[in-house]
């Protein structure tokens, strides 16, 4: 799996880390112990990013979904 995030120029170095952690799952809490800011701080943050418009792709690999058999996957590769 691989995200991507579209419109991430737009965003500062520190709105990235904290979309980016976001949107791994991460809790502003943990976001804030593991950046060393407050999670008030977090929050702030991750709301100018949604602000500023970015786009969250998710990518995922067709044989990750199971839609393809063993001999499937063989004869693409």
């Amino acid at each position: 799996m691989k995200i991507e995030i579209r419109g991430a120029e737009k965003l500062s170095f520190r709105e990235r880390q904290v979309v980016t952690l976001k949107e791994m799952g991460y809790s502003n809490e943990k976001i804030s112990k593991k950046l060393g800011l407050t999670s008030s701080t977090v929050a702030t943050l991750f709301n100018r990013a949604r602000n500023k418009g970015y786009e969250v792709v998710i990518i995922i690999p067709g044989n990750a979904l199971g839609l393809f058999g063993p001999d499937e996957e063989e004869a693409d590769s």
